[in-house]
């Protein structure tokens, strides 16, 4: 059994989401319940939960600014948010778990499985809550992404991927020391995740950094070939926007 606490500053949403998760979510017993920052630090500290689901928006503070207060954090955290704002990405980066309100039953259940997997295989909650407030230390996204699985989540340096291709509604992640991840995000979030980074959608099944570009061989699209000797096609459609790119590396 997940022992878990409900944080939000509304009465009326703490009820309806312990309710929804009584229901639905019988792997989940709700132990506890605070309306701010300051009795939510309490309630943590005295029932030692393993599970968080904590709102972002609250009075005299967020959810961020109650991490914060963490030296270390042992228990998983399910954010929960009226708003889809400039925060998701960051959580999106560091692979932690979301909810938008209202809470739809199939996202509040998927969301716990996936906490019931990474209890099977611990990892070290931390490093994400570390990339997601250095994501959002103004607002800018860090140098490192948290990739999830089917096992948990691992933290990965940008620089260090070379190349992810989409597998059904997963993604193979090719990284510069050999290795591969299997992602349990589509290619398309990562498409969304890395706009405005060196990276490119060169054909509908993958994405490429193009700081790992060795060389570009000519074609009716054309491919290239990446640090890892790896060659990737090139769509036609794509083919002048990543030459141009390449020339402004």
């Amino acid at each position: 059994m997940i022992n878990a606490i409900v944080i939000d500053d509304e009465r009326k949403g703490r009820n309806l989401l312990a309710n929804v998760i009584s229901k639905y979510c019988p792997e989940v017993e709700v132990i506890g319940e605070a309306e701010n920052i300051k009795k939510a630090y309490e309630v943590i500290n005295n029932t030692h939960p393993d599970l968080v689901f904590l709102d972002i928006e609250m009075p005299n503070g967020n959810g961020f600014d109650l991490l914060k207060k963490f030296s270390d954090i042992n228990f998983d955290i399910i954010f929960t948010t009226a708003y889809d704002h400039y925060a998701i990405k960051a959580i999106k980066y560091s692979a932690l778990d979301y909810l938008l309100k209202p809470i739809d039953i199939d996202d509040l259940q998927v969301a716990v499985k996936k906490v019931v997997r990474k209890r099977n295989k611990p990892t070290n909650i931390n490093e994400s809550i570390e990339v997601l407030l250095s994501s959002l230390n103004g607002k800018k996204i860090t140098n490192k992404i948290g990739i999830p699985d089917h096992e948990g989540v691992s933290l990965v340096e940008i620089k260090d991927i070379i190349r992810c291709q989409s597998s059904s509604n997963y993604t193979i992640i090719y990284l510069s020391d050999g290795s591969k991840i299997t992602s349990t995000r589509t290619l398309k979030e990562y498409d969304h995740l890395f706009n405005g980074m060196p990276f490119m959608r060169v054909h509908n099944s993958n994405l490429i950094n193009l700081h790992h570009i060795k060389r570009f061989v000519k074609g009716d699209g054309g491919y290239v070939i990446l640090s890892d000797d790896s060659e990737v096609e090139v769509s036609r459609r794509r083919k002048n926007e990543l030459l141009e790119a390449i020339a402004n590396i």
